[in-house]
């Protein structure tokens, strides 16, 4: 099948296919983030976070052990290793994807080698040290820009043809009338030299400055830091004759800069050793750059995607969400978050950094099911061991195909297996073969729902292997892999399940060449469970 997009993001052993968005949980171990902080300092409260996170449907974890909002206090690499390390370990134990957001080599070296599959580095992989842990190891890499953009330009003025002209026919104003560099207060030089009068700053950037002024000298990333997503008032403009005022800076310049670094610093990483599909880049909403800066760049995604990269979308709770909705509290954006990550997808777009995971991955499916034709093959294994068995299996793998946006393509025969997993008696056993439009736990949903229409009872002290009218596994699907509580992806017992191989074998000519490829382990015909003891015939349309 012919796919619309066949990008993959190899992060070391997870190649995580970008067919459809995916979804990046931000998990802060710190005390002083803007939205959550201390909500996870303690690393078992983290660790049941980030589990909650995929359940809800998140494909990764971001841990991250300092905070960057505007002020922050830098973190040593102790302190951020004692804060993140215990996470990363036990979440990767648990199968997660997980990214360690930091700037240190060490941090970043210590968690992938725990297993964390993805390094964000904030400072954009600008530390040659943290280049050698990329080019050492497999990780994915998140190149972030995080630095002011050209001059802070003020929104630009042209000069209409019908503008007063100067003594000499030329006009009265300069081509951009931009006073100064473009920044609030520092004098510029018109056409001819001459000094500009200085423009007066407002309070709220007079306040921004004074922020400024008290971040430690010492520190180069703080000072930058400070800056994040500021949302000071523009600075006034000086209007001459016919000059027309924009509501957002000029483009070119700003996106120019930014995505000059982020194709510099790519390089680099692919000079050292890092494959291109390792990396994946992102325009730092927020870090350095005023509101409408933040917009412009927001709406030049596109422009980013055909730099040949994943771009990620890290704009959740960022002041600059919450100066074009009105929303001033940082948690209360969640909605406002929303509307700029579905353009962001709209234009491209495939990694969204978000807090809000349930929200979020409930409005992307949708929004991907009603604008992305996008069928996926995938197989679901049907068991019943009472009653009329033969009948369960049909009537199961009708309700399969009456799911909404999926439809039964081929069914195998059934039969009869050995009793595993503690089950009790011989086992009736099929695998359907569907196409399928809806995200994984949304599938997984409606065949939890078949079983409980067949009347499957889960009795307590029994979970897995009680008798039942029907059970529905979820075993393959592609271009899906997760990790939690609700559902693993590719199912944890596949390769070890005979009556799921076996009739795999009526669907295609070599389920175990099949598997194998996609990085799914098969066992030996001796070593695996539930082995098939006959065949029972066709299932009934």
């Amino acid at each position: 099948m012919l796919r619309e997009d066949q990008t993959v993001w190899q992060c070391g052993t997870h190649e995580i296919s970008l067919a459809r968005p995916r979804v990046m949980g931000v998990l802060n171990v710190t005390p002083d983030s803007f939205s959550d902080g201390g909500k996870n300092l303690d690393h078992k409260t983290a660790v049941e976070r980030g589990l909650d996170m995929l359940d809800q449907g998140a494909d990764i974890i971001d841990v991250g052990g300092e905070s960057t909002r505007p002020g922050f206090e830098p973190v040593d690499v102790d302190e951020e290793a004692k804060r993140v390390v215990p996470v990363v370990r036990d979440l990767v134990a648990a199968g997660a994807i997980v990214s360690v957001d930091t700037r240190h080599p060490e941090v970043a070296r210590m968690c992938v080698r725990l297993g964390a599959s993805i390094v964000n580095d904030v400072t954009a992989f600008t530390n040659p040290d943290m280049v050698n842990v990329a080019a050492d190891t497999r990780c994915g890499c998140v190149v972030m820009h995080a630095g002011e953009v050209p001059g802070h330009a003020n929104r630009r003025v042209v000069t209409l043809d019908s503008a007063p002209r100067g003594p000499r026919g030329g006009s009265a104003i300069g081509k951009d009338d931009v006073t100064g560099s473009g920044r609030a207060g520092a004098g510029g030089r018109d056409a001819k030299g001459k000094a500009d009068e200085p423009v007066e700053l407002t309070q709220a950037e007079k306040d921004a400055l004074a922020a400024d002024a008290s971040v430690p000298k010492s520190d180069a990333l703080a000072q930058t830091m400070s800056r994040v997503s500021r949302t000071a008032v523009a600075p006034t403009v000086r209007l001459v004759g016919g000059g027309r005022r924009f509501t957002l800076p000029e483009s070119a310049p700003i996106m120019r800069q930014l995505m000059g670094f982020l194709g510099d610093q790519a390089r680099t990483l692919m000079r050292a050793g890092v494959a291109h599909d390792r990396i994946c880049i992102d325009p730092g909403a927020g870090f350095g750059k005023y509101a409408d800066e933040d917009v412009v760049i927001q709406r030049a995604t596109a422009k980013m995607v055909s730099m040949g990269y994943p771009v990620m979308c890290a704009v959740s709770r960022k002041r600059f969400v919450g100066a074009v909705s009105g929303v001033t509290d940082p948690v209360a954006r969640d909605a406002a978050t929303l509307g700029v990550v579905i353009a962001a997808i709209e234009a491209g777009a495939r990694v969204m950094r978000v807090h809000d995971i349930a929200t979020t991955v409930q409005a992307l499916d949708s929004y991907w099911a009603m604008s992305h034709p996008d069928p996926r093959r995938a197989f679901v294994s049907i068991g019943s061991n009472v009653g009329d068995r033969l009948s369960y299996l049909s009537r199961a793998r009708a309700l399969i195909d009456a799911i909404p946006l999926t439809c039964v393509v081929a069914t195998s025969h059934a039969y009869e297996t050995d009793p595993a997993y503690g089950i009790a008696t011989p086992v009736a056993n099929c695998v359907v073969e569907i196409k399928t439009e809806l995200a994984p736990l949304v599938l997984l949903d409606a065949l939890l729902d078949v079983e409980n229409q067949l009347g499957r009872k889960r009795f307590k002290g029994q979970e897995g292997h009680g008798p039942r009218t029907c059970d529905c596994d979820l075993m393959w699907m592609e271009g899906e892999t997760h990790a939690g509580r609700k559902l693993v992806l590719p199912h944890p017992g596949l390769g070890e399940r005979d009556y799921v191989i076996v009739p795999m074998e009526d669907l295609m000519h070599d389920p175990v060449r099949f598997l194998t490829h996609a990085g799914v382990a098969v066992a030996e015909q001796p070593d695996r469970v539930g082995r098939v003891r006959k065949e029972l015939g066709e299932i009934d349309a």
